[in-house]
């Protein structure tokens, strides 16, 4: 049964390893995305401008607590990844069983400072009046999952870690057309306002979860854990946070930049809320295929780190950034020609203004693709390699880009100059993460010639 569900990708071609392995995670995203876009069409055009604005306006925040669990998870999977193409399976089952320890304490504590804390962080992202007690219903119901956010994310990255991008795939196929029925229901039926937006993703978020939990438990016999195998275990548990702190914390350093940005737009008024909401819904959508990229390259390299070849990491990288710029050209090319169409999905037709505004910030954006391709190829890689603490310089980096922009081309230029402020900080990530690169394949090549 190992066989049929776990997947090495240490031999044979990286294209093909890398198309393989990233279609499956780029399906699960899309639709990840879609009914990510649903939540927003159904709120946009049930409850109204005001309503789409609210949800919005807590995109950074959620992307800077949410993304930190995220990354912890993601973190935890590469120690799996490299004990896995090691094929040292005993040390790959207590790094997973300590990782559901350390997964447990951080949600819970997560979960309690974050939901007292969020009135609060949203009162000094300078939230609009009419719009924050909205955000404040949505975004609290969010963060009282994170509990069952850590559970699919663990469960889903220890798959992967094994080869098996498609088994999470399917069951977030499930629960995106859970949460879209639930969006419905708790919407349209109930009349929960954008409250129910939030129960809906967090319902359908725990049942993906649990069915990925019950799905290793039966068909990964590799990873059942013995007795002695859950044992507490310092030294790995020092290696798992040592990975995925790094991992966090770049996720929310890169956010900080961003809850600074949405702070300055805040300012702007909930029209240019509105704008950039519906284009960033949109964004999130086209970008999807680096996300997959990037995670595609965090297990490729963690597996052939393990498996010492060095030699095709290189290879690998390069056909990554390839694909992922041959794409960028296509997805210019789609929003160049399909942004009025697209923001109609969530604005009137009467709503000119925000959509002018949507749509530049959009093009603005795509015109600076391949960069965000080097940034997701390079970052993902590297953390794969096992030099995790690099996340948090490249994140420093777009931390910086994002927050200078936010005290400057805004002020100076208004919602034209938040279109700049994400393109500027690819830039500035890639200016560290390309030489990072390098520097730590020369690393992991001197450390291999003296074993």
């Amino acid at each position: 049964m190992a066989k049929d569900t776990t997947k090495s990708l240490t031999t044979g071609s990286p294209t093909k390893l890398i198309i393989g392995f990233a279609l499956p995670l780029l399906v699960g995203m899309l639709f990840q995305q879609f009914y990510s876009l649903v939540d927003t069409i159904i709120v946009g055009k049930t409850l109204g401008v005001d309503a789409l604005a609210a949800v919005g306006s807590t995109g950074s925040i959620n992307f800077m607590i949410i993304g930190f669990a995220m990354g912890i998870c993601s973190g935890f999977a590469i120690p799996v990844a490299q004990r896995f193409g090691a094929e040292d399976y005993k040390s790959m089952r207590k790094f997973v069983a300590n990782s559901v320890w350390l997964s447990i304490i951080i949600s819970v504590v997560m979960t309690i400072v974050v939901v007292a804390l969020t009135r609060q962080i949203l009162i000094w992202m300078n939230t609009p009046d009419n719009i924050i007690e909205q955000a404040y219903s949505y975004i609290v119901v969010i963060f009282a999952g994170i509990p069952v956010i850590f559970l699919y994310n663990m469960t889903s990255g220890i798959m992967r870690s094994l080869g098996d991008s498609k088994t999470p795939v399917y069951f977030l196929l499930m629960a995106s057309a859970i949460n879209i029925a639930l969006d419905v229901v708790f919407i349209v039926y109930i009349g929960m306002g954008v409250e129910g937006a939030g129960y809906a993703t967090i319902i359908s978020q725990a049942i993906s979860g649990v069915a990925c939990l019950i799905y290793i438990i039966f068909k990964f016999p590799l990873l059942k854990i013995q007795r002695d195998e859950w044992l507490w275990d310092n030294g790995m548990v020092s290696r798992l946070l040592g990975m995925g702190v790094p991992m966090g914390l770049q996720y929310s350093i890169t956010a900080i930049g961003s809850v600074i940005l949405q702070t300055a737009v805040n300012g702007l008024g909930s029209a240019a809320v509105a704008s950039m909401t519906a284009a960033n819904r949109i964004a999130m959508f086209m970008v999807t295929p680096f996300d997959a990229l990037g995670s595609t390259m965090a297990t490729y390299g963690g597996q052939n780190v393990g498996a010492r070849k060095l030699e095709r990491l290189k290879s690998g990288l390069k056909s990554a950034q390839l694909l992922g710029s041959a794409y960028s050209l296509v997805a210019l090319a789609i929003i160049y020609f399909g942004a009025d169409y697209l923001l109609l999905l969530f604005l009137d037709a009467s709503e000119t203004a925000i959509i002018a505004d949507a749509k530049t910030f959009m093009i603005i954006q795509a015109l600076f693709y391949i960069p965000l391709v080097a940034v997701n190829v390079f970052r993902f890689i590297i953390q794969g390699m096992g030099f995790s603490t690099f996340a948090i310089l490249a994140g420093v980096m777009e931390m910086i880009a994002r927050t200078a922009a936010a005290f400057t081309l805004v002020p100076w230029f208004g919602f034209l100059g938040a279109c700049f402020a994400s393109p500027l900080a690819w830039i500035f990530a890639d200016a560290f993460l390309v030489p990072a690169f390098f520097g730590t394949y020369k690393k992991l090549e001197q450390k291999q010639s003296k074993i």
